[in-house]
């Protein structure tokens, strides 16, 4: 069966790696940070100081869902590049970078490792940079979708150091588990 496949059957194929692909990579990039305890509600987070050019916790939740879904698209392009000769590779790339994205979260709000978070920062933008020149010799379309991706990521990296520099100590930050204190019975003697 050598047959060449229809545009329609081109087209069936695409939508259904990316019904695959974009769940995926939204509901991992959700699941992690939800499980990281990331965002404005992270009480450690809310203790540090941050830098001016700080956005409102709602943008990141709106920036991640456009960039979950580019990627999501970026990687289907390459899986239905049927015969190109550097999709598995390009494959491998985007899961290995997507990997180390996804540990961010957790060294940066559940382990309280500025300093580590931002060094992992570099490595997925090194490893997404790659990912993006291989995607571009499967598919430009590919490469062109990961784009903004490595901009957020260049404006990540500076909100970390930035963040880094003005929180010194925030790996040993303690926030008390509650605001309140009631005391019930008068301290002893």
């Amino acid at each position: 069966m050598n047959e060449i496949a229809s545009p329609m059957q081109l087209r069936l194929s695409f939508l259904r790696w990316a019904l695959l692909f974009v769940p995926l990579v939204v509901l991992l990039g959700f699941g992690v940070s939800d499980f990281s305890g990331s965002g404005e509600d992270n009480r450690w987070f809310q203790a540090l100081q941050k830098p001016d050019a700080q956005p409102p916790g709602w943008a990141f939740g709106a920036a991640w869902s456009v960039l979950y879904v580019m990627m999501g698209l970026a990687v289907t392009v390459v899986v239905t590049a049927r015969g190109a000769r550097l999709r598995g590779v390009a494959v491998l790339l985007f899961f290995i970078q997507l990997a180390l994205n996804l540990s961010w979260p957790i060294v940066f709000f559940a382990m309280h490792q500025v300093t580590l978070a931002f060094y992992l920062l570099v490595a997925v933008f090194g490893a997404a940079f790659i990912t993006t020149i291989v995607f571009g010799r499967v598919r430009s379309l590919a490469a062109w979708l990961m784009v903004p991706y490595l901009a957020w990521l260049c404006f990540a990296a500076v909100l970390n150091k930035q963040i880094d520099t003005l929180n010194p100590n925030a790996e040993t930050l303690v926030v008390p588990r509650d605001a309140q204190r009631i005391q019930l019975a008068p301290p002893a003697p």
